[in-house]
């Protein structure tokens, strides 16, 4: 008796199946901008990667003191808060603007009340080890809107100005990678692997 034939499975007529793709983070972006750049300016993308890392952060914090320091001399930020902060929202786009502003104090305020209270600055007293932090944000919603520090109120300013800024800030750090990265990052990289190999 012969053996029996084995039945072909039924053909499949969709698509063959593929993992699902990842999903993209925020930064992909950035990602695909450093790739695209890596590429047409052949730098190392690693090298890219850094180089653009830093400058992105010299580019908040050149800008955080400048704001800081200038509403300081210009004796301008609490008047600056307050004005956003009790600016009426509105449905055309300068309500937009001013919505945006009220969030970048809000997040601005936050930012200030933590590095104050972790390096005992803006007018807010330092942080002692094993603080409780629920009792300093209790702290914070009751009493800063009346006694509102005048370091504290150019902190938030610097803040939301430098926020305000962010497109700006990538656009900058994204040109200015490859040149930082072939003049700065390359160079001592190649250092470092000549004194390595060495040993």
């Amino acid at each position: 008796m012969p053996p029996p034939v084995p039945v072909p499975p039924p053909p499949h007529n969709g698509p063959p199946s593929s993992p699902p793709a990842p999903r993209p983070t925020r930064f992909a972006p950035y990602t695909q901008a450093l790739n695209a750049l890596s590429q047409r300016t052949r730098t190392p993308l690693p090298s890219l990667v850094l180089s653009f890392a830093v400058l992105h952060e010299l580019t908040a914090l050149v800008p955080l003191a400048g704001f800081f320091f200038g509403a300081r001399a210009l004796g301008v930020g609490d008047t600056l808060v307050k004005a956003i902060s009790e600016s009426q929202p509105d449905n055309d786009q300068r309500g937009w603007v001013r919505e945006k502003g009220r969030e970048w104090v809000d997040e601005g305020g936050r930012w200030a009340e933590r590095v104050g209270r972790r390096y005992g600055v803006f007018g807010f007293e330092k942080r002692m080890p094993g603080g409780d932090s629920d009792q300093e944000s209790t702290t914070r919603t009751s009493e800063m809107p009346s006694r509102l520090a005048e370091d504290a109120a150019n902190a938030i300013v610097a803040y939301a100005l430098t926020k305000a800024l962010m497109p700006i800030r990538v656009g900058v750090s994204l040109y200015l990678s490859p040149a930082f990265s072939r003049r700065v990052v390359e160079p001592i990289r190649q250092t470092v692997l000549r004194t390595f190999r060495r040993q």
